[in-house]
């Protein structure tokens, strides 16, 4: 239904910042909610943000509450994910995905690839 595409990621240093961003094409974007899920070698994918797809309300796990900011653009078909204060712990492939707004992987229908953050110490 909707292709994602994720990007921005890399190695920073803990305490720096990185910007996520989700291009996605299909003319439904801007009534889709999305999600950026998280998932670090050896565990189960977790949740990380959500935003409904007005983008009036925001979800954050309380892990980056705080540190993370999901916003969107639908004029650009992109979700993007700031994260500042980076931890080591946040260390993970960080995935896109579209759907209902939801802490739940089930409850989305697309996912991007991932785009991997390493954060060192």
């Amino acid at each position: 239904q909707v292709q994602l595409v994720e990007s921005g990621g890399g190695l920073v240093q803990a305490g720096g910042s990185l910007r996520l961003s989700c291009a996605a094409s299909g003319r439904t974007f801007s009534s889709t909610s999305m999600g950026w899920f998280r998932q670090a070698p050896g565990k189960e994918r977790e949740f990380v943000a959500a935003i409904r797809w007005s983008g009036s309300m925001t979800y954050y796990a309380d892990s980056v509450k705080g540190r993370f900011t999901i916003s969107r653009d639908n004029a650009k078909n992109t979700v993007y994910l700031q994260m500042s204060s980076l931890k080591p712990e946040d260390t993970a492939v960080y995935y896109c995905a579209a759907g209902s707004v939801s802490s739940m992987p089930s409850n989305y229908d697309s996912w991007g690839q991932g785009t991997q953050v390493t954060v060192s110490s």
